[in-house]
């Protein structure tokens, strides 16, 4: 299915009619980094074949920061081409009718645990854009949406073909490659602190 499918259509509307709508309703208000990602995002909507991944070298992508209920720890997938632990995330696929469903969707392949739409939160949590290494190909960066999904420490977790293993960790006290083991990516703790300020409300 292309871009220029009615399904891609309806999908680039679900997204931009959710970041148009995250202002009002988040607990606290968009600092100007947020606000200025928000814009971005939405400029890059209007590009042809915006959430293809075919499409233009900056690709839209969903994921999901997760946390347990008391916003205390975090679920993360040790990602075998990068490297580095990282929240479960990934392209829009044909089937994905807006950013939380990608989130949902990645966040079950990769993890294995049994979320649900209802787990995911309706607008993003947090934006981020990130340049990638040459080992990404022709995607030469990541505008990211995620979603917060909040979950059961102990449900039965899974590694997936694309990740090395996947791991609840405390949020004062994530991986920093001490050691010489892999490393949290770098724009991940400010991210994951965000949300949990929205979890605690």
């Amino acid at each position: 299915m292309t871009a220029a499918t009615p399904a891609r259509g309806a999908a680039v509307d679900a997204v931009r009619a959710c970041l148009e709508r995250w202002p009002a309703v988040a607990t606290a208000p968009l600092d100007a980094r947020q606000e200025e990602l928000r814009r971005r995002y939405l400029a890059h909507l209007e590009v042809p074949g915006a959430l293809a991944k075919a499409g233009p070298p900056d690709h839209l992508t969903a994921s999901a920061l997760v946390l347990d209920p008391s916003g205390s720890s975090t679920l993360l997938v040790l990602h075998r081409r990068g490297g580095f632990w990282v929240q479960p995330g990934g392209h829009l696929e044909a089937s994905d009718a807006s950013t939380r469903d990608a989130a949902l969707r990645e966040l079950v392949e990769e993890t294995g645990v049994p979320a649900t739409l209802g787990d995911v939160s309706e607008v993003p949590a947090d934006l981020d854009h990130h340049e990638l290494p040459p080992a990404f190909g022709r995607c030469r960066s990541h505008l990211d949406v995620a979603h917060l999904v909040v979950l059961d420490p102990t449900s039965a977790l899974a590694v997936s073909d694309e990740s090395d293993d996947v791991a609840w960790w405390p949020l004062d006290a994530l991986p920093d490659g001490a050691g010489g083991g892999p490393a949290v990516v770098p724009d991940l703790p400010a991210r994951l602190r965000r949300a949990a300020a929205a979890l605690a409300g």
